[in-house]
């Protein structure tokens, strides 16, 4: 199953264009590389989506994913709720993604200079001149995609709503205690 989660070196030599140390790398003639990135914390549609709609621009789909120390730092304590490993595994069991590399520092920046996608996708809540890897992506002759998020969906949200507990949700006829 971790087959297809990669280190950086070993994305590189599956993934990348250009020359790795000083040998010429090539991907597979006409081979379109997407990246994207993200914690992916708790796996929900709206990440699916996302997902989906990456791999439909090109022919492979390569997820850049934090690290459990990149997710605490961005998101805090208690996050993520999932481990590395286990939200790479998760991702990787996706019909819509080829591989993972995860990563350590708080930006994708260093993988997406190392890769040179042929497509960079991130959600549209950012803005476009925040995008990390746009710069490069694009001097390499790549394009950036920003796409619609689907609304209504928020890792943030989701665990708002277990931390509430039960009282947050309607109480059952069959859940009712009875009374005699």
């Amino acid at each position: 199953m971790s087959s297809g989660i990669l280190t950086l070196e070993e994305a590189i030599l599956r993934f990348a264009r250009g020359k790795h140390n000083d040998k010429p790398i090539a991907r597979p003639a006409g081979q379109k590389l997407v990246f994207t990135n993200g914690c992916f914390d708790l796996l929900h549609p709206g990440h699916i989506r996302t997902l989906e709609a990456a791999r439909e621009l090109g022919d492979a789909l390569l997820v850049g994913l934090n690290s459990d120390h990149g997710v605490r730092q961005l998101k805090g304590t208690g996050r993520p709720i999932l481990p590395e490993r286990e939200r790479a595994e998760i991702l990787v069991a996706l019909e819509a993604v080829d591989a993972v590399v995860i990563f350590d520092e708080l930006t994708p920046q260093r993988v997406i200079a190392a890769l040179l996608p042929d497509v960079l996708v991130k959600g549209g809540d950012w803005p476009g001149d925040q995008i990390v890897g746009r710069a490069e992506v694009e001097a390499a002759g790549g394009c950036v995609v920003s796409i619609p998020v689907a609304p209504g969906y928020s890792t943030t949200a989701i665990l708002q709503k277990i931390r509430g507990g039960a009282r947050r949700f309607p109480e059952t006829a069959a859940a009712r205690p009875v009374r005699s």
